[in-house]
């Protein structure tokens, strides 16, 4: 099983950071690719947050209501079908 990191999404066009409002899924829950796992609240709306591979989510980086920027590492899934 390799390790994928699960970064902040960029949702608009002038986006340089967002906020997580709440992590849906927690560490030990088993992930299916396309299954919402956060909550991100941009400056206009919050945006649900899809896996974008299946696994485990092993770790949450940053937690809910942290401000990040854009592709800043948030979490680590242990992947488990093969790559993202």
């Amino acid at each position: 099983m390799a390790r994928v990191a699960i970064e902040m999404p960029k949702l608009g066009y002038d986006m340089t950071a967002g906020r997580i409002a709440a992590w849906v899924k927690r560490v030990g829950d088993d992930v299916r690719r396309g299954e919402v796992i956060a909550e991100i609240e941009t400056d206009k709306a919050t945006v649900e947050m899809e896996a974008l591979a299946s696994g485990r989510l092993a770790a949450i980086v940053t937690e809910a209501g942290a401000e990040v920027p854009i592709g800043a590492v948030i979490g680590y899934l242990e992947d488990q079908d093969g790559g993202a």
